[in-house]
């Protein structure tokens, strides 16, 4: 399916990228990423797809309850475990989810809603690209000189780009 073959490819992506990084560049706060580094970045892709696996087997997601873990945005070998494991867990069949979240911050109840995996699946996809669009800054920051072209653009604008440039 073309959607489990664009989150491996995202998650190569990335992975590729962070070969590049020292420990040190992959924590340090970036001033271009208003004091975030590239590993809390990182770490915000893997717990959202980690919220997801972790909830399919109770049909339940939450992605408020992450664990925010600092070891995924300070042990770069580690995160690059995370997202190896990510990538060779995705591809399940498509099962009726409920996501939860308080989506407002002055709400006081959760918004439960009716998903599916397919479509938290293509979500967290999305999100992966934004979130590398920002890394994509951290890693010229960092002196990174071998960033795929399309790293961080949608696919939607690599297919728009390729039509204007016709």
């Amino acid at each position: 399916m073309q959607l489990f073959a664009a989150v491996k490819k995202s998650i190569q992506q990335l992975t590729d990228a962070l070969d590049q990084l020292t420990a040190e560049q992959y924590s340090a706060a970036s001033a271009n990423l208003s004091g975030s580094s590239i590993g809390q970045h990182t770490r915000h892709i893997i717990e959202l797809y980690q919220c997801l696996l972790n909830g399919y087997e109770q049909q339940y997601i939450c992605y408020d309850d992450r664990k925010r873990d600092v070891r995924i945005e300070t042990d770069l070998a580690f995160a690059k475990q995370s997202l190896l494991n990510i990538a060779t867990s995705v591809e399940r069949e498509d099962i009726q989810l409920q996501l939860a979240g308080v989506y407002d911050d002055e709400a006081q109840e959760q918004l439960q809603l009716s998903t599916n995996y397919y479509r938290e699946l293509l979500y967290n996809y999305e999100h992966t690209i934004h979130h590398m669009a920002l890394i994509r800054v951290g890693l010229k920051e960092a002196g990174a000189t071998s960033i795929a072209e399309n790293f961080g653009i949608a696919s939607s604008t690599i297919r728009h780009r390729e039509q204007c440039a016709q």
